[in-house]
């Protein structure tokens, strides 16, 4: 596959890059580091926004340029300069042009680090990619270890069997383990106070009981459909999404993959329980778009 890795020297930092090498580890195919200029006109219309964005793309492509220099040189990494009206129209462009499989972002700066936080650019990719998205959290460090384990988060109401599917087809692809998890939030009160406390928790244990064997049930369906051989499936759980999110164990070189809700077909979209598992998970995560097919090695 090719990858388009976005850049922004003034938000992201280096993470997308970092993430776009490890998954390039992972693949053995190219990365196409992209700076994309927003212009309100066409090139040429106007002498003096033309003189301004070229100021822009070229300081832009300097500190491109710099954080390749520092990238393994054991990569194939391209840089370009791309004008469009807005950076995830660009990027689309781009993956459009390049024939790309992936395209890599990072995180919104104003979010913790270690964590994914959408900004402008990242939350309009969401609903408009045609491709699949992978978000480096903020701060994501450049790492020796390739991508080893894809976790696909099944969701009730989701595209869940072709996420699966296409998570076990990466994985096969890429020689890494699949996982499949689901998150489930336990209610703090069902009651309102109408019951004796200590008979509400052991109510609130019941269902979550019931909850978590319901969805090993449903998960274990789905690992019948899988022909990897070796699949995990767990069920995180919590009082809130941190705690469920946090309640399975995560490694480097793990992957979360997540899939489309009720959105337009071919396009990403995610429910609100996928954006709250979004922003919690502690690694990198990648948007799979509704009814996407994997891509064949």
């Amino acid at each position: 596959m090719t990858i388009i890795a976005g850049f922004s020297s003034s938000r992201q930092g280096p993470a997308p890059l970092h993430l776009a090498t490890q998954l390039a580890r992972t693949t053995g195919e190219k990365i196409i580091a992209a700076v994309v200029v927003e212009r309100a006109v066409p090139v040429g219309v106007d002498p003096i926004e033309d003189e301004y964005r070229g100021y822009i793309a070229a300081q832009a492509t300097a500190a491109l340029e710099r954080v390749v220099a520092q990238m393994p040189g054991d990569f194939d990494i391209s840089v370009t300069v791309h004008h469009a009206a807005s950076v995830p129209r660009g990027l689309m462009e781009l993956a459009a042009e390049h024939a790309a499989d992936l395209v890599v972002v990072g995180s919104s700066s104003s979010g913790l680090l270690g964590r994914i936080a959408l900004g402008t650019v990242t939350e309009r990719l969401v609903y408009t990619s045609h491709v699949p998205l992978a978000i480096a959290p903020r701060g994501y460090p450049s790492s020796p270890v390739p991508v080893h384990r894809l976790t696909a988060a099944y969701r009730e109401g989701a595209d869940a069997a072709g996420l699966v599917s296409t998570a076990a087809a990466l994985a096969k692809q890429w020689g890494a383990r699949l996982r499949i998890a689901s998150f489930t939030v336990r209610p703090f009160t069902m009651f309102g106070g109408s019951i004796e406390r200590s008979a509400e928790e052991l109510v609130v244990a019941q269902w979550a009981r019931r909850t978590t064997d319901a969805a090993a049930k449903q998960l274990d369906d789905l690992r019948a459909r899988v022909s990897n051989a070796d699949v995990d499936v767990v069920v995180g759980t919590g009082n809130e999404w941190r705690e469920a999110v946090e309640d399975i164990a995560w490694e480097p070189g793990d992957v979360l993959l997540l899939g489309s809700g009720a959105g337009p077909v071919a396009q990403v979209f995610l429910g609100t329980a996928a954006s709250k598992i979004l922003r919690h998970a502690p690694v990198p995560v990648m948007i799979v778009p509704r009814q996407h097919a994997a891509p064949q090695g």
